[in-house]
């Protein structure tokens, strides 16, 4: 009898321990993680009614990441499909991370230890993703696949550029639609297999990014322990890529990867998110050489909105960033990369973007060039880049 309840007494016991892990865990890592501080930005009439016109695009968000329906208003992280449509936003970059080093910096991280699996583990993801980064992004994938199809029309996943030139076409005759485009969290998911570029871009993905927080078998990372260049492997990576109609995004890049893509890039890259020295000076952060390379591109960094991009996550603060990128590149090569849900703590959710259209005009921008910051030049790029070859 005493061994029966004690079966039962331990069982009850690995029950509650389980209902905590797989139920709770997520929950309170997110909350955690994804902030913001609370601040409210006043906003004028003119900024709102500006900010009501344009088309505006984000290039980056790590939101499938975590266990949220994309269609379901929470009070988690920085974006759902709600506050998309609160903060007028067109298209956003959905990115796919796969993994990420314990211990993460900005300065040195090795890639032999990973936090997303105890996290796709804790919220019960298919067992096929418990062990395989490719699996984990073909799922992301599928979740938001899965968000567009019981969306009703009100989201739509951007694959060519004729989605996206019908997809703005909507949007002036006012049809309520958000569009949505994948990317990858650095190319660790192609598992050094080249053919996998294949499956990602049958999946979906238009956007990748080649390293994030570690170095791996296509480059080096910012925050690598070599912090090495393109290696032959990221060389196949980025042709092939432009042939399909995947835009290169070279965030986190070291500055010999970063140098190397320049040099044989033959489309438009993107920073998908993140700073400029000259405002905030952190590892994170591009110089004003890396600019100019930029410029000669024809590419664009999408500025963020937390402390590391930024230095103070404020609406000013983004605009301060976004204002050297235009004294150095130009008006045609820098947008917006929230970096929302990717670990960050900001000072405005995606509904609340009008704040930083009120900062830009604050700032002394016109109108027309606000609008090509908060979206006509990434949606310049986009079309473009999207078209295979």
């Amino acid at each position: 009898m005493r061994v029966r309840k004690f079966l039962i007494g331990a069982s009850v016991l690995l029950g509650v321990a389980a209902i905590g892990f797989f139920g709770l865990a997520p929950g309170i890592v997110e909350r955690g993680m994804n902030r913001w501080t609370g601040a409210v930005w006043p906003v004028s009439n003119r900024a709102k009614a500006l900010h009501g016109r344009l088309t505006v695009i984000d290039l980056h968000a790590d939101t499938l990441m975590w266990q949220r329906d994309l269609l379901s208003e929470s009070d988690q992280g920085h974006v759902d499909l709600k506050r998309l449509i609160g903060g007028n936003v067109a298209l956003q970059v959905f990115s796919s991370v796969t993994k990420t080093p314990r211990g993460q910096n900005y300065e040195a991280n090795g890639g032999d230890t990973d936090n997303i699996t105890p996290l796709v583990i804790g919220q019960l993801q298919p067992t096929r993703t418990w062990f395989s980064l490719t699996e984990r992004s073909l799922f992301h994938a599928q979740k938001l696949k899965d968000a567009e199809d019981r969306a009703q029309g009100l989201l739509r996943i951007i694959r060519t550029p004729d989605d996206l030139a019908k997809l703005l076409a909507d949007r002036a005759a006012k049809v309520p639609v958000t569009g949505a485009l994948l990317s990858t969290e650095g190319a660790q998911n192609l598992q050094g297999d080249i053919a996998n570029l294949a499956r990602l871009h049958a999946a979906g993905f238009r956007m990748i990014g080649l390293v994030h927080f570690f170095d791996n078998d296509v480059g080096g990372s910012m925050h690598g322990l070599k912090k090495g260049g393109l290696t032959p492997l990221g060389a196949q990576v980025v042709q092939q890529a432009e042939q399909r109609g995947m835009i290169i995004d070279l965030a986190h890049s070291s500055a010999a990867t970063y140098a190397d893509v320049m040099r044989i890039a033959t489309r438009p890259v993107v920073v998908s998110h993140g700073g400029v020295k000259a405002s905030c000076n952190t590892p994170r952060n591009l110089t004003d050489d890396q600019l100019r390379l930029l410029k000669a591109n024809g590419g664009m960094i999408g500025i963020g909105y937390w402390d590391a991009a930024v230095c103070q996550p404020t609406p000013q603060a983004t605009a301060r960033a976004i204002l050297h990128v235009i004294r150095i590149a130009g008006i045609d090569h820098v947008g917006l990369g929230s970096d929302y849900d990717g670990g960050t703590t900001v000072g405005f959710d995606t509904a609340h973007l009008d704040a930083l259209t009120q900062a830009l005009l604050d700032a002394g921008l016109s109108e027309a060039d606000i609008a090509r910051v908060m979206g006509g030049n990434a949606a310049r790029l986009l079309a473009a880049g999207l078209a295979p070859r």
